[in-house]
């Protein structure tokens, strides 16, 4: 059959994506939250599929051709699979040596009544990078935060806005949150090039935000107490040995991030580093989580394992804390690798079929300079985003659809993983009905559009993207290519 392909036509193309909308609507009405634990990729095999009998039946493709499309699809993004198993390994030994306990207790030591709103949103920034998760930053400290601003007189949505916008930098900016792993999968660059380029415009987007904020505040009387945050910061304290030499492991892959060390062995080092120091410093920690009467070389062997490879939390007398210390090692990133792989088979098919180019096609005939073209792929996240209700599917799919494009022309993939995460991750939690924004909605107990018009850094960072395409500012080329070769 494959003597006779047929180059797809926009109708083609389509098929399986209108299945893969329809269905993931159906599926987030049916699943809510939980789509991420396997209804999500489920429907993405299912839409893989489609596109295989379109590719097949309509366009004359066998299965091999087809099969060739998705092994190389999966194995391109084979980096990014390895570096999420090191970044849950990470994140279990940071939390059992006291680093991102540290992060959290000297963060919340920022807070003051007269900056509340400026504060929250620093708090929820350095949680959140900590962290590498808006969701948990949202759901611990962010209930908190909001207690204490309520109770300060400020309104809710203001709170609200505040403190996710606070995550959400943290989300886009940490090494440990899984979007900012996925979209440089998605584009086709490393992830520390990612966050070095992804600063050019996250810093001045969260500047702006602080400036509001602070603006705000002003008009605010602040009296009361922040007896919630020192109940929190007690109970970090009495749990672990909190000082400042913990926070040698951070500085020091920070300083092989700035140095260009490739991420895997950064992260490996990290990983390690954090259980030598769980050794050192938490030697009460150790013993909790290994909870075995045996020597301590047995305890911290067992309980440093167990950090990397697995659940492990540690309970105190605040609900609070006891959400922010719990961990899933490796074993916490497989059902987003599952997803990975799932888009892959995806991707992989309609790639190979010539189903994505004719898309990506579609809307370039429109495109006619760099500005033009990163302000269609926020458009295009912004859309998956309202319609597939999920913000991983809000990088993965426009990140598989545009990759050539920028290719093509003459863009280096930093600039389209940097747009994506400006777009898909930040407008996700803007929307009702997504994943996110339901989320945040009933954690906070502040429904979506109360708080969203407050959550300046999700607003202002998809304009600050397109402002910066159109203006040609620090767009990276390939090979010094110039605009006027592009068009």
């Amino acid at each position: 059959m494959q003597g006779f392909n047929r180059s797809p036509k926009v109708f083609d193309a389509l098929i399986p994506l209108v299945f893969l909308i329809v269905l993931l609507v159906l599926n987030i009405q049916v699943f809510g939250t939980d789509g991420l634990s396997g209804s999500n990729q489920i429907v993405l095999i299912l839409s893989a599929m489609v596109a295989a009998l379109v590719a097949i039946f309509r366009l004359g493709f066998n299965w091999e051709t087809l099969q060739d499309g998705i092994v190389k699809s999966i194995s391109a993004a084979m980096s990014s699979i390895l570096i999420l198993f090191l970044i849950g390994a990470l994140a279990g030994t940071w939390l059992l040596s006291g680093i991102v306990p540290a992060m959290i207790y000297y963060g919340l030591q920022i807070l003051s009544p007269a900056i509340f709103l400026v504060a929250a949103c620093i708090v929820s920034a350095i949680v959140s990078v900590a962290t590498g998760s808006s969701w948990t930053t949202v759901a611990t400290v962010g209930v908190a935060l909001l207690g204490i601003g309520k109770a300060l007189g400020f309104e809710e949505g203001i709170i609200a806005g505040a403190i996710i916008s606070g995550a959400y930098f943290g989300d886009k900016m940490s090494p440990l949150s899984d979007t900012t792993n996925l979209a440089p999968a998605m584009a086709g660059t490393d992830l520390f090039t990612h966050i070095r380029y992804m600063a050019k415009t996250t810093i001045p987007s969260i500047s702006i935000t602080l400036i509001i904020f602070v603006v705000i505040g002003l008009n605010y009387e602040t009296n009361g107490s922040v007896n919630d945050v020192q109940a929190i910061s007690n109970v970090i304290l009495e749990k672990f040995n909190v000082t400042g030499w913990l926070f040698i492991v951070p500085i020091l892959v920070i300083v092989m991030i700035v140095r260009k060390v490739p991420a895997i062995p950064a992260l490996l080092t990290g990983a390690l580093l954090g259980g030598l120091f769980a050794l050192i410093f938490q030697p009460e920690i150790i013993r909790l989580i290994a909870n075995e009467n045996a020597s301590y070389a047995y305890q911290g062997f067992k309980a440093v394992m167990m950090s990397l490879y697995g659940e492990i939390s540690i309970s105190t007398t605040n609900d609070v804390v006891n959400e922010l210390l719990m961990t899933s090692g490796m074993g916490g990133m497989m059902n987003t690798i599952w997803l990975i792989i799932a888009a892959m088979v995806f991707g992989g098919i309609m790639e190979e079929s010539g189903m994505l180019r004719v898309l990506a096609e579609a809307v370039i005939q429109k495109v006619h300079s760099v500005g033009s073209l990163i302000a269609s792929t926020v458009a295009t996240c912004v859309f998956f985003n309202i319609t597939t209700s999920d913000q991983y599917l809000a990088i993965l799919v426009p990140g598989r659809m545009y990759a050539d494009v920028y290719k093509k022309r003459g863009l280096k993939p930093e600039n389209l993983s940097r747009t994506l995460e400006d777009s898909g991750t930040v407008t996700s939690v803007l929307v009702p009905w997504n994943t996110c924004g339901a989320t945040q909605a009933s954690v906070l107990g502040v429904a979506t559009l109360t708080y969203a018009p407050y959550c300046f850094f999700n607003i202002i960072s998809p304009f600050m993207t397109i402002l910066y395409g159109y203006f040609k500012i620090g767009i990276h080329y390939y090979d010094d290519v110039e605009e006027e070769e592009l068009v």
